[in-house]
């Protein structure tokens, strides 16, 4: 059985790849690490009735309420179609997908939104800052990646929440939670996933890694806000209960697709807090581009 759902998911991978080129909201982004971030991966259970359906460098989740399915970040522009191939190999409708939610208005993980979006007929959901930039399908003026340029298929139907909003549906209530410094509307989300009497607690972790175009400082006076936010967010993902984590980018968690180490969520922000530490450090000492 095995063998014919893989077979059965690359033939469905391998349609969404063509349907990719000839559609405008797919259309691939010439990326220099594409290649990498879209690493085909079937489905994988995480635990409960929670999944991924992305890939080998970019984090989508799945979310089975009981009364719909939630969808966490949306790829590249071109994933899109291999994103519904993999919530079809495990079975569901992506018709039945109700919620997209965003960590980020970036194209690595918002560029795949609208067509998502369209396709599903989800509402995306996102921090205010962040709906901002996936209205726009650009990055904010005081990005820190601002100058690395590049544009995204932008999303229509949205909804803002705010930090510790809970969105309910079926059994599942999903919070925000804020989480700025990698992009001022970034956002994680938190939820338990449960199988039987047993239940865990599961946060899907936006980026915090303090990386920016050539020329930006941390250390400028527009800098300083994201130092702060990074710091905020670092504390926020001490506190948070913590049993299986997936962030936005797989690598950024330690190996394989998601930790469920205990001190996961603290492990990734003492990974983050080294990152800016050393990166204010290079500032400090004129090595850093």
């Amino acid at each position: 059985m095995k063998t014919i759902a893989l077979a059965l998911w690359m033939i469905g991978t391998a349609g969404a790849s063509q349907a990719a080129t000839d559609d405008p909201l797919t259309k691939p982004m010439a990326v220099e690490r594409a290649k990498e971030w879209l690493k085909p991966l079937p489905p994988e259970k995480v635990f409960g009735t929670s999944y991924l359906v992305g890939f080998g460098g970019l984090s989508v989740a799945l979310i089975d309420t009981g009364a719909g399915l939630v969808l966490i970040d949306g790829a590249l522009p071109q994933a899109a179609p291999a994103i519904l191939a993999n919530v079809r190999a495990l079975g569901f409708d992506p018709k039945d997908i109700k919620y997209i939610l965003s960590t980020e208005p970036h194209y690595d993980h918002g560029g795949g939104l609208a067509a998502l979006a369209r396709d599903t007929g989800a509402t995306v959901v996102a921090s205010a800052r962040g709906a901002e930039g996936l209205r726009a399908g650009a990055m904010a003026a005081d990005d820190p990646q601002l100058a690395y340029g590049g544009t995204w298929p932008g999303v229509e139907r949205l909804r803002v929440v705010t930090d510790g909003e809970v969105l309910k549906l079926g059994r599942i209530a999903i919070t925000a939670q804020a989480t700025p410094g990698h992009t001022m509307g970034s956002m994680s989300w938190s939820w338990s996933a449960c199988e039987g009497a047993i239940c865990k607690a599961v946060v899907f972790a936006s980026s915090l890694n303090p990386v920016t175009a050539d020329g930006y400082r941390y250390t400028s006076a527009a800098g300083a806000p994201f130092v702060a936010g990074f710091e905020a967010s670092q504390r926020r993902m001490d506190a948070l209960p913590c049993d299986i984590l997936i962030s936005a980018h797989p690598d950024n968690a330690g190996e394989g697709r998601y930790s469920d180490k205990p001190g996961a969520c603290r492990a990734y922000a003492d990974r983050a807090r080294g990152l800016l530490a050393k990166r204010l450090a290079g500032e400090k000492a004129g090595t850093v581009k």
